[in-house]
């Protein structure tokens, strides 16, 4: 059993992440708590609460912690996912409600009742685990694990031509965790699946289809460029409808940005190397993060040869195996669309 605080700015890939994980059948979910980064943090929390009820994990709880990043205004990203946050996906309104608790209180509760227990998982803005770690300093030593979805190194960024979106969206709040690692035990560092590794994690549609399939679906599941964008799915099952719908809109957004009819589905690697499911190698690293030149903003940049004489603080993903990734993830979730019907 993996157990699981999930900090997540639900957009159309960490949707993805959560129905993987909701697929594990060993899996807990602790906590799940709303980031403000592909949209407002009450979105990602609307967002995250019908996921999980769509996937059949109702009743989990969901916390919002900070609304803004630490130092500079919020930007969203509606062009990348949609006004709502999951493309042309149109989930009910989640039965749950918010937890009354703040999203910083509940990683520190949870870590101090349970010891070397937890896993975190962080595919938003660092802003709540930033905020988390001035809470208590020693979270580093309380937690299983860390995997941090995010950076760019020698890749060019996504939001600039030098940043990603996770960490240009807070660059400050990932400076602050990346010192508060500086020292510590190497199997405590965080491993950070970075934009070098996760844009090879490239989804198809035929990877759509291979999934409809694996859900036993009567028909084919047929998402194509030459189809009109904006086409919706008519899969009678719910799951796979509402991923293809929200993959679509994913497709479309990189080929606007001549990456290709595809998705870098950046989180869902994360998710797998945090469930161990994903077979990856790492690097030992020191690393800071820009937040003085407007040129540079959010930059992250990697020491791997000890030039600045500091100690390492993360382990970054230098090699994964993409096919593997997605036999993995066409298995699972499939699975799960014929438990769920």
């Amino acid at each position: 059993m993996t157990s699981f605080l999930l900090d997540v700015d639900t957009g159309i890939d960490d949707a993805l992440a959560l129905v993987y994980l909701s697929a594990l059948p060993e899996t807990e979910f602790v906590s799940v708590t709303a980031t403000p980064g592909n949209v407002d943090a009450d979105q990602v929390a609307r967002n995250t609460l019908a996921i999980l009820e769509l996937c059949g994990r109702p009743g989990i709880e969901v916390a919002i912690g900070a609304r803004a990043p630490l130092h500079i205004p919020l930007v969203t990203t509606p062009e990348t996912h949609g006004p709502q946050g999951l493309g042309y996906a149109e989930l009910p309104d989640p039965q749950g409600s918010l937890s009354e608790h703040d999203a910083v209180d509940l990683w520190v509760a949870h870590a101090r009742a349970r010891p070397g227990e937890l896993t975190a998982l962080i595919t938003a803005p660092l802003t709540n685990f930033a905020l988390a770690l001035r809470r208590e300093p020693a979270l580093p030593e309380l937690l299983a694990g860390v995997v941090i979805m995010g950076g760019s190194f020698y890749h060019q960024g996504n939001t600039t031509p030098t940043a990603e979106w996770n960490t240009h969206v807070d660059p400050h709040a990932a400076k602050e965790v990346f010192a508060a690692y500086r020292g510590r035990a190497v199997d405590k560092l965080p491993v950070v699946c970075s934009l070098d590794t996760t844009e090879r994690i490239e989804m198809h549609p035929e990877h759509v289809r291979l999934l409809a399939e694996a859900a036993g679906l009567a028909l084919p599941e047929h998402v194509d460029g030459d189809q009109p964008e904006g086409q919706r799915s008519t899969a009678d099952n719910a799951l796979i409808r509402q991923l293809s719908d929200a993959l679509r809109f994913y497709f479309e957004f990189h080929r606007h940005y001549d990456q290709g009819y595809l998705a870098h589905v950046h989180d869902y690697f994360a998710a797998g190397v945090a469930a161990g499911t994903l077979s990856v190698e790492t690097r030992l690293a020191t690393v800071d993060v820009e937040t003085e030149s407007a040129l540079l903003m959010g930059t992250t940049v990697a020491d791997f040869r000890g030039l600045w004489a500091q100690p390492p603080n993360a382990r970054i993903v230098s090699v994964n195996h993409p096919d593997a990734a997605f036999q993995e993830l066409i298995s699972a979730v499939g699975a799960l669309a014929v438990t769920l019907g």
